[in-house]
Order: C-alpha cells, then sequence, then structure tokens
C-alpha cells in the first residue's frame, strides 16, 4: 500500500508511519516544517504541510501521489489538544484555532485527496472519545471531534460510490508524552501527579488498562486494509472500554 499520514512527525501519527512501515507499506509523513523527521523508515518520505492551509494540503497530497505513484491510503492524524479552559473563560480565538486544525483540516484533507484515490482505498481519521462524549474543560477540541465524526460520515456517503471508504478510530487516554505533560500541567487542578492520573484513567475502563497507541496503529492498519473491505462510516472505539 502507498499511505499518507497527516501528522505523522509525532504521537500516535509517528507510531502508524512505523506500524504501516514493518508491513512493507510506502508513505509520506506530513506534518509542519518545525516538525519532520530525520530518519524514516526505507520507502517512505517527508513533505511540509499546514492543514490550516487548503493550498499547502493541496500541494502537499498532489506531490505524495505523484511521489509514490498514487495513494491507497490517506491517514489523518494531524491534531492539537487545547488547554483546559472552562466554558467561562472560553478563548474564541483559539477556538477557532482548535477547530481550524482538527475539523476543517480534516475535511481539507479528505476533500484533496478524493481526487487522488481509486477504487479500494481508504481514509482513516483520527478522531477521538470526544466524538462522542463532552468535556467541560476542552469545548472546543469537543466540539472538532464532533464536527470531525460529521465529516467522516458525510465522505463516507459521499466517496463510497467510488469504491473509497472513510472511517475514524476514536482513541481514549494514550500514554504518549504528549499526554503525560498535560496531565503533568494539570495538576494544580487535579490534585494528580502523572502515575496517578494515569491510574485513574486506567480504572474508568472496562479492561483497566489506557490502550497503547500501538492498539490504535494496528486498528487504523485493519481499517486501511483489505479486511475491513465491507465497513464505512463507521468508527471504533480504542480506548479499552470506556462507558
Amino acid at each position: 500500500r502507498r499511505v499518507v499520514v497527516t501528522g505523522g512527525a509525532n504521537g500516535i501519527g509517528a507510531v502508524v508511519v512505523r506500524r504501516f512501515a514493518a508491513m512493507g507499506a510506502r508513505g509520506t509523513v506530513l506534518d509542519l516544517p518545525s516538525a519532520l523527521p530525520a530518519d524514516l523508515p526505507p520507502g517512505w518520505h517527508a513533505a511540509a504541510v499546514d492543514v490550516r492551509e487548503e493550498d499547502s494540503v493541496r500541494t502537499a497530497l498532489a506531490e505524495s501521489a505523484a511521489l509514490l505513484e498514487g495513494i491507497d491510503g490517506v491517514v489523518a492524524a494531524a491534531g492539537v489538544v487545547p488547554s483546559w479552559q472552562r466554558l467561562a473563560d472560553l478563548d474564541l480565538a483559539d477556538f477557532d484555532r482548535v477547530l481550524a486544525i482538527n475539523a476543517r483540516g480534516v475535511a481539507a484533507t479528505i476533500k484533496h485527496a478524493a481526487p487522488l484515490l481509486g477504487t479500494g482505498s481508504a481514509v482513516t481519521v483520527v478522531a477521538s472519545l470526544n466524538s462522542w462524549r463532552g468535556d467541560p474543560n476542552i469545548t472546543s477540541y469537543a466540539a472538532g471531534k464532533h464536527a470531525v465524526l460529521g465529516v467522516v460520515r458525510s465522505a463516507a456517503l459521499a466517496l463510497g460510490p467510488d469504491g473509497v471508504r472513510v472511517n475514524a478510530v476514536a482513541p481514549g487516554p494514550i500514554a504518549t508524552d504528549a499526554l503525560r505533560s498535560r496531565m503533568a500541567s494539570r495538576r494544580e487542578t487535579t490534585g494528580l501527579d502523572v502515575d496517578e492520573a494515569l491510574d485513574q484513567a486506567a480504572r474508568a475502563t472496562a479492561l483497566r488498562a489506557v490502550a497503547a497507541a500501538a492498539e490504535v496503529a494496528d486498528t487504523i492498519a485493519f481499517l486501511t486494509s483489505d479486511l475491513s473491505s465491507g465497513v464505512t462510516g463507521q468508527m471504533i472505539n480504542v480506548d479499552g472500554g470506556i462507558q
């Protein structure tokens, strides 16, 4: 497979890249210029993109398709988690920034990937548990991820007649460096250190464990492969069983 991963330089996106490379896929990592990795698996390339800028997305995807001689899969993993803000203190400029990356960026990615995808291709979006539930501390994030689910379901209907599938994964808390950093920054509010916060998150799941980034990547690999050829317009939760 030939796969393009937005937000593929760090976090879940980087784990997805390694998972696809281990499966023999070739591809392109699209991320901000400052984030692009120097070392990539064989057959993988890096290109700059800012998903807030439509021209940037259009150009990066077109160049990726030319370099790879086609695209079979797109993983839209680019996203941002804002700092905690109560609704009364909501910074609307930051609200716009978060939605521009997390929702509009996904829409732009699918819009400009669609003409490059053929029958049997798949788009997988990294959504969130906040695509189906709210959070009083990160209104903009929940709003953006709710919007992402609407984009996925709509795109699945639009692209299905062309044989292109569109799905999403919804991670719960994943113990990435970014999550640990956010938990540390919230200690004054929560009264929990990082290990305590992770333990609390684990106890909220059916499996009594937070999901790993590798488990999210495995689910994305499934949704991008022919093993899920009958699946589209769906969101699969990868959260250890949060209810």
